[in-house]
C-alpha cells in the first residue's frame, strides 16, 4: 500500500497510472473519487473503513460512496483482491490517520506556478473552477502545514524532469544539487 501525495498538478495521477502499467498485479485508488462531493480533506476515515481495511484483509473492494449515490454518479470504486501493490494517489494521502495502513509513501514536489498552469490546462479556468480552487486552497494550505507530508514521505520526487527521456519507460534520478 503506497501513497502518492503532492499538491494539485504535481503529477500524482500520471505517476500512479505509469506505475500501475509498469508493475504487474497492481491497482490505483484515486482519493478524488473518495472526496467527490464529500469533502476536500475530511475523507480519511471513509478511505480506511471502505478501502484500506478490506484490502488489508485480502478482500476485493467494490465501494460506492454516499455522495455518488446522492448525486447519481454511476459506477463504484473497484479494487481486486490479491493485488501486490496498491497505489493510493491524491493530495492528502500522507497523513497521520492513514500512516498505519501505508507501507511506503511518495511526495511529489513541484514548482507551484507550473502546477497551477497544468491544473488550469487539465481542469479549465472557468469562474466556477476558480471558485473551487480558491475554496480548495482555504483547506489545503492549513492541512499541508499541519500534516507536513513531505517530512514523513519515504521518497520525494522532484516533479517533472527537464531532461529528455521516455516517460513511459524511464524515470530520471539525479543527486541533490548544492545551493
Amino acid at each position: 500500500m503506497i501513497a502518492i501525495d503532492g499538491r494539485g498538478g504535481a503529477g500524482k495521477t500520471t505517476l500512479a497510472q505509469r506505475l500501475r502499467k509498469a508493475v504487474p498485479n497492481s491497482a490505483v485508488v484515486h482519493t478524488d473519487d473518495i472526496a467527490w462531493n464529500h469533502a476536500y480533506f475530511d475523507w480519511g476515515a471513509v478511505l480506511v473503513e471502505n478501502i484500506l481495511q478490506p484490502l488489508h484483509r485480502g478482500e476485493a473492494v467494490d465501494f460506492r460512496p454516499d455522495a455518488w449515490i446522492t448525486h447519481d454518479r454511476p459506477g463504484s470504486i473497484v479494487v481486486p483482491a490479491g493485488a501486490d501493490f496498491i497505489w493510493v494517489e491524491g493530495t492528502g494521502t500522507i497523513r497521520t490517520e492513514l500512516a498505519p495502513w501505508l507501507d511506503a509513501s511518495v511526495w511529489m514536489q513541484g514548482d507551484l506556478d507550473e502546477q497551477e498552469r497544468l491544473s488550469d490546462v487539465r481542469d479549465g479556468d472557468s469562474p466556477e473552477q476558480r471558485e473551487h480552487v480558491a475554496n480548495w486552497l482555504l483547506e489545503e494550505l492549513p492541512f499541508m502545514l499541519r500534516e507536513q507530508p513531505w517530512v514523513r514521505a519515504t521518497l520525494i520526487v522532484a516533479g517533472p524532469p527537464h531532461i529528455d527521456h521516455d516517460p513511459d519507460t524511464e524515470l530520471v534520478v539525479a543527486p541533490p544539487t548544492n545551493p
